[in-house]
């Protein structure tokens, strides 16, 4: 059972690494890095188990950020999206 966990902790060290840091925020903040990048790149998903849940990524001055938010956000729209099938953050 132990070598499982282990093993588990591993894979996610190591897609911690090879994704870089990545940086929770709440729906707020992101909105405002979204209006301070110029032309922002936004990755969209649908989330959650017993309640839907809105996922968004985008990158700013070379760190990527993440919010969860119950409602949808209003994406600026010189922002370019792409929705994605599933957002998956290591260790999250």
């Amino acid at each position: 059972m132990a070598a499982g966990a282990a093993g588990a902790a591993a894979a996610v060290a190591n897609a911690v690494k090879a994704s870089g840091a990545i940086v929770l925020v709440e729906p707020e903040d992101f909105l405002k890095i979204l209006a301070r990048a110029k032309d922002p790149l936004v990755v969209t998903a649908k989330g959650g188990f017993f309640k839907a849940n809105y996922l968004y990524l985008t990158s700013y001055k070379g760190l990527d950020f993440y919010c969860e938010s119950d409602e949808l956000l209003s994406i600026p729209a010189e922002a370019e999206l792409i929705r994605a099938g599933k957002i998956w953050i290591p260790g999250m």
